[in-house]
């Protein structure tokens, strides 16, 4: 994976998981709160999705095959797609299962310093972990907004390592609010509703993740910012004066697919036009280092004729 992959994101998220679903079960034992076992659930299913995103990193940079000759490059897509199957069945539709539960059936958190303790632990180090998402994507956005960032973001993991730290933060403070709602009223329907509500964000962020990544599962094209670099690029002015039509397609999140008909004069002979086609391809790939698969076609163009205005 690349280091626009996101892997130290990746890599901190996981450690940062790992522990907290561990001191989120103990506290869930000691105390038996529904908030912290269905947050105990939900840094489990997060710390299974790093290790997916890490997993389809690794799958994706198999070179090539005759059988898939464009390589593994969305390898990255069905994985982060995965993700957001899991974050939905495993954190969000047990979180709105176990929060049905203490609603119907309440009892009142025992050893109340548990939870406490362990969702303040948690916060802190989920701090870190989005902190480091944070800083890794700020490497790559640019100017686009966060909401922009997450849309158009042809690599997946920090979209995904994002959404997961954002709502693995939110989701705490409900679960604290919740439980503190519950030691202040002697009310154990108040953890039950903090459950519901992360149940419900969870189900919200995995409906985002899979609109997302399906998008780039069906196959998206190039940026519009390298769509017109690579424009510029095929036109050199004398062999090739126009680009007919063009299409780009992402076969991963570092590599494009660029195929386009271009415009040549009828009188260049064979290898004026082999030329400048190469000529055309080592400026695009110059201009846009991703586009490795390009597929140029020449032809003489013909301008349609005016038939708006009547004799």
């Amino acid at each position: 994976m690349s280091a626009s992959g996101g892997t130290r994101a990746i890599v901190a998220a996981l450690a940062a998981n790992l522990a907290i679903a561990v001191a989120k079960f103990v506290a869930f034992v000691f105390s038996g709160s529904s908030s912290m076992l269905a947050e105990s659930v939900h840094s489990l299913a997060d710390s299974g999705n790093q290790g997916l995103l890490l997993l389809g990193g690794k799958k994706a940079q198999r070179e090539a095959t005759p059988e898939h000759p464009f390589g593994y490059g969305r390898e990255r897509y069905i994985y982060a797609f995965l993700v957001s199957i899991v974050l939905f069945t495993v954190g969000g539709m047990f979180a709105i299962y176990e929060g049905v539960e203490k609603v119907q059936h309440p009892h009142p958190i025992e050893a109340w310093y548990w939870p406490i303790g362990v969702l303040v632990f948690a916060i802190i180090a989920e701090s870190f972990s989005f902190r480091t998402a944070i800083k890794e994507s700020n490497e790559i956005r640019g100017s686009l907004s966060w909401s922009q960032f997450i849309k158009r973001a042809k690599a997946p993991e920090l979209p995904v390592v994002l959404l997961e730290d954002f709502g693995a933060l939110v989701g705490l403070v409900l679960a604290l609010g919740g439980v503190g709602l519950a030691l202040a009223t002697g009310n154990g329907v108040w953890d039950g509703i903090g459950t519901l509500c992360i149940g419900t964000l969870l189900l919200v962020i995995a409906v985002v993740l899979a609109a997302e990544t399906k998008s780039l599962l069906l196959g998206e094209a190039a940026g519009t910012e390298d769509v017109e670099k690579i424009r510029a690029a095929l036109v050199d002015g004398d062999v090739v004066t126009r680009v007919i039509h063009m299409r780009t397609l992402h076969l991963g999140p570092e590599e494009l697919l660029v195929a386009a008909k271009i415009a040549v004069e009828g009188h260049d002979t064979a290898t004026q036009v082999a030329d400048a086609i190469n000529a055309a391809e080592a400026r695009i790939r110059e201009a846009v280092p991703i586009a490795r698969v390009i597929y140029l076609e020449p032809d003489i163009y013909h301008a349609q004729p005016d038939t708006s205005a009547k004799a």
